[in-house]
């Protein structure tokens, strides 16, 4: 292995780890929001089913 073909390819693992290291972080605050709306919708349909359920008549 050249010098050139050792310098050329510590900068291509080092612009790798830098890429994995700018989205990795991302995706994961991306994750995490998806799953706290998610959570927020399903107490807002929730609310809304009890609510429809307790409008104080009977079902059959």
């Amino acid at each position: 292995m050249s010098y050139f073909q050792y310098v050329a390819l510590a900068y291509g693992v080092f612009f790798a780890v830098l890429a994995w290291d700018f989205a990795v972080p991302r995706l994961q605050v991306r994750r995490q929001l998806r799953e706290v709306r998610n959570r927020l919708a399903r107490a807002r349909r929730q609310q809304a089913a009890a609510a429809v359920a307790d409008d104080g008549e009977l079902s059959r």
